[in-house]
């Protein structure tokens, strides 16, 4: 109960702060690239629960086509903006609309999508049980994701086999240890990594 009640007021605190910078980006991001200024993408969330999941368009209106992971600081796909929005996860302020509709919390495990949730073992799909985050370990320790992958000769193997198995690992643990001064700290490590970027 807690936990949820801190959800709401900092989602809605979040969308009342920063709902200067939305208006800016809403305007910014369509002259930067064509078409809307939000993206939004099938997650699973909580229960093994499909939902749309939020976020400020960093791609040409198309390209997600091409594969759902990103590579490397410069993939082609990524427009000019997009790859700024991406470094400071600014993209990712869109989920706090998420969290006020109950489908996320701020802190928990990042939802995947599909495709790869069809791939967990039934260990793993524990991580199911609970709300899917903004931020969580996971989210700290592959704060640089993208540039690991861009390094791989298969990046696509490489997340499957390396990356997913370690961050679903990291969220079992969170599950575990979970607790409302736990999430706060997990919240200043998240924002010191990303300022550490």
């Amino acid at each position: 109960m807690i936990k949820r009640i801190f959800d709401i007021i900092a989602a809605f605190v979040g969308v009342v702060v920063l709902s200067p910078l939305i208006i800016l980006l809403c305007i910014i991001i369509p002259i930067d690239s064509k078409g809307s200024p939000f993206y939004s993408q099938k997650r699973v969330g909580r229960n093994n629960k499909d939902f749309h999941l939020y976020k400020f368009r960093t791609m040409r209106i198309g390209a997600d086509k091409g594969g759902l992971l990103t590579v490397g600081g410069k993939d082609s796909r990524i427009t000019r903006i997009g790859y700024w929005l991406r470094k400071f996860k600014i993209d990712e302020i869109p989920q706090l609309f998420n969290i006020l509709k109950g489908e996320m919390s701020v802190v928990g495990p990042r939802p995947e999508v599909r495709k790869y949730v069809d791939m967990y073992t039934p260990r793993q799909m524990q991580v199911l049980n609970v709300r899917p985050g903004l931020t969580d370990l996971a989210s700290i320790k592959y704060v640089n994701e993208n540039e690991i992958l861009g390094q791989s000769s298969d990046p696509e193997k490489t997340y499957i086999e390396k990356i997913m198995p370690e961050k679903i690992e990291l969220n079992l643990q969170y599950i575990e240890k979970q607790s409302f001064l736990y999430d706060l700290k997990l919240i200043f490590k998240t924002l010191s990594a990303i300022v550490g970027k």
